[in-house]
């Protein structure tokens, strides 16, 4: 295709929902694999995905959104060593709302999606 570039990033908000179980392993091989070449990246709240033992800890952001800010970063010091020692899993931390970003780390951002939208439809 004449002027067509291959994106940088793919964005896959819950790719597990109405997803048979059984292909959860098949969907994160495809995401692994499409990795090499585009970055992924993907929202989840299933257990599938985010207690996968192919996912990494430090693949896993946290996103919390407090006074309408939103706030994303590497897993918190609490949620790491609670998962590290098998007491809860990712998944039941989000469950139980402990998931949460590192507050110290230095890539921590706050964004306001809607700044200056106010009034607009």
């Amino acid at each position: 295709m004449i002027g067509w570039k291959a994106p940088s990033v793919v964005g896959l908000e819950e790719p597990e929902t109405a997803l048979h179980p059984a292909a959860a392993e098949a969907l994160l091989e495809a995401m692994r694999g499409s990795s090499r070449s585009v970055q992924i990246l993907a929202t989840s709240h299933g257990a599938d995905l985010l207690d996968n033992s192919a996912v990494p800890l430090e693949a896993i952001f946290p996103v919390v959104t407090e006074d309408g800010r939103t706030w994303i970063g590497p897993l918190d010091d609490p949620a790491r060593s609670v998962i590290e020692d098998g007491l809860f899993t990712a998944e039941e931390l989000l469950r139980m709302d402990q998931l949460q970003p590192d507050p110290r780390a230095s890539m921590i951002r706050k964004v306001n999606l809607f700044d200056g939208m106010a009034g607009t439809a």
